[in-house]
Order: structure tokens, then sequence, then C-alpha cells
């Protein structure tokens, strides 16, 4: 099978299909005023995937930006940054907005302006992550572990959606979607979410999501253990390799973020979706490498 056939199993794969295709994104910087972003920044250029054009201070402009011949916009706050950050996807003069050294309020607020932000209505705000574990042999994409506290049923549905897309854009198939939960029996009265559960395989099985395999409840060990699958003796489409999660809320899907990176040292990468173009919003404790293959996921994903 060609190379650019395959399934792409980790982060490197997924740079080497970006420099192949050729793909190369125009990225808005908001207040890249620390050396973190600016390092992941300059190490996108350099592969070749991005185009940057930095919202920043006059300091940044003269001490990094110059230096590399990047384009720059200098504003005096990352209030005004983010405002106009948004103002270049708006008039398509941007591809993508990652985030710098501004607090993720501010920026939000700009994107979720009614009038001048870049959520259309009606669109599901939510953050769809990848993340690559040395035990496990392939990616594995998750939701939600920033944005949605318990996400409604058709919030949920929308998740499942941009997780099969996002599978496909990496050319997996025929994505294994698991329904997480802490047990594999429908549970509606102490957690009514489940329910959706059903109604979500059901629509799987009618192509609603396109092409994709979606089960649960799951707990996340048989999700991802052909083993644990079949010492519980569960029949499952999932078969132990999930390719995709969907968490029940925040607070685990935030825990198992926190946990694969702190324990794991898992390579992660995360994108707001729902928005006009992708956001590249990575956390103060993320690593240089994880804000790069944030840029990496988010100009493989650009429609």
């Amino acid at each position: 099978m060609p190379e650019k056939e395959r399934s792409i199993k980790d982060f490197k794969q997924l740079i080497s299909l970006l420099k192949e295709k050729h793909i190369c994104k125009r990225v808005v910087v908001v207040w890249p005023e620390e050396s973190h972003t600016q390092e992941a920044v300059l190490l996108a250029a350099h592969e070749g995937f991005i185009k940057p054009i930095l919202i920043c201070s006059e300091i940044t402009q003269n001490t990094f930006a110059q230096k590399e011949g990047f384009e720059t916009i200098i504003v005096d706050s990352p209030e005004e940054a983010s405002r106009k950050a948004v103002a270049l996807i708006r008039e398509k003069q941007a591809d993508i907005i990652m985030k710098g050294f501004v607090n993720t309020d501010v920026l939000l607020r700009a994107i979720l302006d009614k009038e001048l932000g870049i959520l259309p209505k009606g669109a599901v705000l939510t953050h769809i992550a990848v993340a690559k574990l040395a035990e496990y042999n392939k990616l594995i994409f998750f939701t939600d572990a920033a944005v949605i506290p318990y996400p409604t049923d058709e919030q949920r549905k929308a998740q499942v959606q941009y997780l099969v897309d996002f599978c496909h854009a990496f050319n997996i198939t025929c994505p294994k979607i698991s329904l997480i939960h802490c047990s594999e029996k429908v549970d509606t009265k102490h957690f009514p979410h489940t329910a959706n559960y059903l109604t979500l395989k059901e629509d799987a099985k009618a192509g609603v999501f396109g092409k994709c395999e979606i089960d649960g409840p799951l707990d996340l060990k048989t999700s991802c253990s052909k083993e644990a699958m079949e010492i519980k003796q569960i029949n499952s489409p999932i078969n132990g390799e999930a390719d995709a999660l969907i968490f029940p809320n925040i607070e685990s899907g935030n825990l198992f973020y926190k946990t694969i990176t702190l324990f794991c040292h898992a390579e992660v990468a995360g994108v707001l979706q729902g928005t006009m173009a992708p956001v590249v919003l990575p956390s103060r404790g993320d690593t240089i490498t994880s804000k790069l293959y944030s840029l990496a996921l988010a100009s493989l994903i650009v429609k």
C-alpha cells in the first residue's frame, strides 16, 4: 500500500505526510511573547508546513520575528491581538489560530463574539486531542478535555462526527469509536447519558457519521485492550483496538489527558473544533513538542 494511503500511527508520520503533500497553512499566532510558543512556531516553519503571522509586541518583532523573517502585526495588548487574529480568519487571510501568551478566556471572548467571532450559529465548540502512548500501537483520539463540562446529546453527536472526520483525515478508513463509561452497562438512573450511547450506535449503523464502528458503553481498558475484552467475554466491534474515545464529561477527559502526559509521557496534540478555522489552544504546561504537533494536526484538518 502506498505510504500516503496508510493510516498515520505517530506524529512523525503526520509531519512527513504534510511535507509529502506540500501542505503549508497560514497560522496567526496570538501574542507570542514567550519562548515555548516561539520555538514551536519556528520548528513548524522550518519543517515547512506553516507560514506564521505573528500578532505581537514591538519587542517580539525586534528580538524574534525580524531575525526569522516572519510577518508581523504590532499590537499593544493580548486583547487586541485576539480580536485581530479572529478578524484575519473572518477575512480569509489566515487558516489557523494559535494561542500564545494570552489567557484562554481572553482569546475565547474574541472567538465567541456573537457579531465578530468565528463560531457559526448552531456549531458545537469542543476540544479534540490525539495522543501517542508507548504501549499503544497507534494514535488515540479523544474528547473533550477542555471545553464542554457535560455534553448534551447533540454536543456528543457533534463530538462523534468530529472524531470520525479526524480519523478519516489520518487515513483511518473505518475508525473504531468507543463511548466511555465506568462499566459496560447502560444505567439511565445514575448515568442518564448512557442512554444516548444507544442512539449514537444506531446513528452509526445508519451511516450518519460516515464509515466507522461505534460501541459503548465500554470502559477504557476494554476499549484499548484485546486481552481485557476477551477476559470479560465482551463481543464488540471495537475489539480492544479503539481509535477514538468519547469521554462522558470534562472531568474524565481532562484527567485522562493529564494522567497520560504526566505518568506515561505521552506525546499529545489538540485543537478546538466547531470554529471557522482550527484553533490551537495549548495549556501553559504543554511542551514545545506538543505545541509543534498541535500545529501539525491543525494543518492537516484545515478545510
